[in-house]
């Protein structure tokens, strides 16, 4: 696309161009999956709880999200009086903002990438980190207890379990030989068996994989870890103050992180945009990658709304427990296990 554009416009025209059009490939379709995925997790809901959910605005509900987009819209947006005006209302664009930068470096299919970056992975931990600031800032600009104790909550919530993330990432860096995205994809091609695409199955890497899928929930504040909403203590938590566009920001960028943690669950375990099977007596691979990511983005985003349907919220020592006294010790751990095991296999003969 940046050698078309460049052709009229030289090269850092078109290279300025072929990139803002990717940025707009990626970021409004990820808008409307957004709507369309918390319809979704409503009628999740309804079904676990034998109720119809949405179903009145447009066919079979599908209009719900976008009357209710359209509401806030339409709303005032209210700032409290001793809040400060400047932070409060910079929070919710920058949790909007991160939530959508992280997905520069996904892959949707071989070469169906904004940034085909080595250190994609890392950029991806640092984007993810940059969202606590979001959640921070709004509680405290809003000078009220409520959000201010949900603000602590988050932070150190999302901290603990970034860290078990981290060494969880280790593993599959050292197994896959680096930190580009697409490498990682290639690597899980024919894994086992030369027949299954994806390192779930690999028994050294699947419990990573559960330490990273529970994480994941807890990294985006996901019943039952989240005590950053709890209702019963903190009203809304750090959203407790907002209202209008403001509100619905905070609500669109935690959707988009909750997507986000699904296509890293496709991406680093199940194969991405690789089928299940890496063999050609089913055609496989006729269908396009991204329709691959994209059914396995829905299927974990299935887990996630079963989860918060059934699931009781946890208390937040339990929380802080599961995180520092389990999955910390245990990733770090499965590294040494990891490293072990490749240094005795893979590089036994490499001096």
């Amino acid at each position: 696309m940046t050698d078309f554009f460049a052709s009229y416009l030289g090269y850092e025209g078109g290279w300025f161009v072929a990139t803002l059009i990717g940025i707009l490939l990626i970021a409004l379709p990820l808008m409307l999956a957004v709507a369309m995925i918390i319809y979704v997790d409503r009628k999740v809901w309804a079904a676990m709880a034998l109720r119809r959910g949405p179903n009145v605005v447009g066919p079979f509900g599908l209009l719900q999200s976008f009357a209710d987009g359209l509401k806030v819209f339409l709303q005032e947006t209210i700032i409290p009086t001793a809040a400060n005006k400047g932070l409060f209302l910079l929070a919710p664009i920058i949790t909007f903002t991160v939530a959508l930068m992280a997905w520069a470096v996904i892959p949707f299919g071989p070469e169906m990438v904004l940034a085909n970056i080595n250190v994609g992975l890392l950029y991806i931990l640092a984007i993810s980190s940059l969202g606590v600031y979001g959640v921070i800032i709004s509680g405290w600009s809003s000078n009220s207890k409520y959000p201010f104790y949900s603000a602590l909550r988050a932070a150190a919530q999302m901290v603990s379990y970034e860290v078990s993330i981290g060494f969880v990432l280790i593993s599959v860096v050292l197994w896959a030989g680096t930190f580009n995205l697409q490498g990682i994809i290639d690597a899980q091609r024919g894994h086992i068996f030369g027949i299954f695409n994806g390192f779930v199955l690999n028994p050294l890497l699947f419990p990573m994989w559960v330490v990273f899928l529970i994480s994941s929930m807890a990294e985006t504040a996901r019943t039952p870890f989240d005590v950053t909403e709890a209702e019963s203590e903190l009203v809304a938590g750090y959203q407790t103050e907002y209202s209008s566009m403001a509100f619905a920001l905070f609500w669109l960028g935690e959707y988009a992180n909750v997507l986000l943690m699904c296509a890293l669950n496709a991406i680093l375990f199940w194969g991405g945009w690789l089928p299940p099977l890496n063999i050609d007596l089913i055609p496989w691979f006729d269908i396009p990658g991204i329709i691959w990511l994209f059914a396995k983005i829905f299927f974990f985003f299935f887990i996630f709304s079963w989860v918060r349907a059934t699931v009781p919220r946890y208390r937040y020592d339990q929380i802080m427990r599961l995180g520092w006294k389990i999955f910390l010790p245990l990733s770090i751990m499965w590294v040494f296990l990891v490293s072990g095991f490749l240094m005795l296999t893979r590089y036994q003969g490499v001096s």
